[in-house]
């Protein structure tokens, strides 16, 4: 099969294309970036250097393929992020149709159908296509921007990586890290990348007749729990996780400048996983978990947590 992999060599689609390269399918990988086109080139697969937000490069990028994966980085820099989120969905739709891709892997979250300003996944309905959700829980590799957080202050919380000026002064030190609205005793799923990339590259093989959803995860813990698995592996086993309120977190994103709706959604989004309505679903859909474990995840995390 010749397959496109949108998300450059991300956490997702590194892995997954390396997967699909060994199986025998040819890749093409999709990167903003010139100076990937190396890296990929050395996977064994076909660079394409453009942006999503290019309808005539998607187009020309997608045309003979038999399958796409397709990913919307998050942007923090976007002042309205439902406008952004469904801005790129209707590129990826309208080079879908006009390439007549038959079969469609798209990258969600576990909490997207629960907050309408981040939901596109309505965008995709009428492509004459098999479209496949992925929707996968809290990342491991997410913690590690969370390692001087860790090693300053002695403590973790869900986090979000932000460029915006004024931010330092809610920040522990330099870290660049902002604690959020989930944490504690909440119960979240965690998956690896790499489970991700498996179970994407199982429905990049599938043809279902209609749209399906399928919920990723790896392991399932309170945030407290992952902390102590996280610190026990870094020499930190009482590593607490932090949690704020909606308010709290809201008036710290405003104080750092980010832009009001942009601030509203980043709330509403990690509120939903507090409210447990997004574990609420996962466990309806009873997915597999996959086989990469927190515990195996915390061993790479303090090779790179002792080396910085």
């Amino acid at each position: 099969m010749k397959i496109i992999v949108t998300g450059s060599l991300g956490n997702i689609s590194k892995p997954l294309t390396e997967l699909l390269i060994a199986r025998g399918h040819a890749v093409t990988v999709v990167s903003s970036d010139p100076k990937k086109q190396a890296a990929i080139e050395n996977l064994g697969a076909e660079p394409a250097i453009g942006s999503i937000d290019d309808v005539p490069f998607l187009t020309h990028t997608f045309k003979g393929a038999d399958a796409v994966y397709a990913m919307i980085p998050l942007s923090f820099t976007e002042p309205d992020l439902g406008n952004y989120l469904y801005r790129i969905a209707q590129n990826y739709v309208r080079a879908l149709r006009d390439t007549r891709i038959q079969r469609v892997v798209l990258m969600s979250g576990w909490v997207a159908d629960l907050v309408k300003t981040e939901n596109t996944e309505h965008i995709f309905d009428d492509l004459d296509a098999s479209i496949t959700i992925m929707r996968p829980g809290a990342f491991y590799t997410n913690f590690y921007q969370s390692i001087n957080l860790i090693k300053g202050k002695g403590f973790i919380g869900n986090f979000l990586t932000l460029r915006y000026s004024g931010l330092g002064a809610l920040l522990t030190g330099k870290t660049g890290l902002l604690m959020g609205n989930y944490g504690g005793e909440d119960r979240i799923v965690f998956v690896s990348p790499k489970d991700i990339a498996d179970a994407v590259a199982e429905e990049l093989l599938l043809s279902p007749k209609e749209k399906t959803i399928r919920y990723v995860g790896s392991d399932e813990m309170t945030c407290n729990e992952a902390a102590r698995i996280i610190g026990s592996a870094v020499g930190k086993p009482w590593l607490k996780w932090v949690l704020l309120t909606d308010k709290e977190m809201l008036r710290g994103l405003k104080m750092a400048k980010v832009p009001e709706k942009l601030a509203q959604t980043l709330v509403e989004m990690q509120a939903a996983m507090h409210s447990g309505k997004a574990l609420e679903n996962f466990h309806k859909s009873r997915p597999k978990m996959g086989k990469v474990k927190l515990t195996d995840f915390a061993e790479e995390f303090a090779e790179a947590y002792h080396k910085k």
